[in-house]
């Protein structure tokens, strides 16, 4: 048991870092340089460690609830630098799920052949539980960012409002919402493995 966990956290900070880099290249690619000028656009773990998401949360939601959860620190973007000041900031968003759906499905397709299936397939679960976990519609998830670009301007009041209250309406998603979005997480893993989840 000990040893899966320290394998599920390092393959939780991996992920997550490879999730914060996409999302300062995304902005890097679109003009701003703020995660490169703050040494963010690197692979090493100890840029992008943040103790409560990478480290605490992780090892509670394990020991609690048998899965693993958790983040790295955001990295930080400028959405005034962005070219594309109508999709930039959610293009950005939503490239640190589309890094975890991508390493998901490559090594889904592994685990297909039969290849390393126990250590593929932890990988696999943990890089879709940060897409979907990121990908929900509560602030300051990148769903939520591509919402509020759906938003029109006029309903910028609300984003502020949610943003302001994004840790409590975190703890009521995990606490209360998380046993729904399981089950679609089981499902992907299902679709990409061909295993059970």
């Amino acid at each position: 048991m000990q040893i899966n966990f320290i394998f599920e956290i390092v393959i939780l900070i991996l992920s997550a870092v490879v999730h914060e880099v996409s999302h300062g290249y995304a902005a890097y690619l679109q003009g701003d340089n703020t995660a490169q000028r703050a040494g963010r656009l690197t692979l090493n773990p100890l840029k992008h460690l943040e103790w409560f998401g990478s480290l605490i949360l992780p090892a509670i939601s394990y020991f609690l609830g048998g899965f693993i959860i958790g983040w790295a620190k955001p990295v930080p973007y400028n959405p005034y630098n962005l070219r594309n000041q109508r999709w930039g900031e959610a293009l950005v968003a939503a490239a640190g799920p589309l890094a975890n759906i991508s390493i998901a499905i490559v090594l889904g397709l592994l685990v297909r052949q039969g290849i390393l299936v126990g250590a593929l397939s932890v990988i696999v679960f943990i890089n879709l539980i940060l897409a979907t976990f990121n990908l929900m519609p509560v602030p300051p998830l990148d769903g939520s960012k591509i919402l509020f670009n759906l938003f029109p301007n006029k309903l910028y009041k609300i984003r502020g409002f949610l943003e302001r209250n994004s840790l409590i309406l975190i703890i009521i998603f995990i606490v209360f919402l998380w046993q729904f979005i399981l089950p679609l997480i089981n499902l992907e893993f299902t679709l990409i493995t061909g295993l059970s989840a």
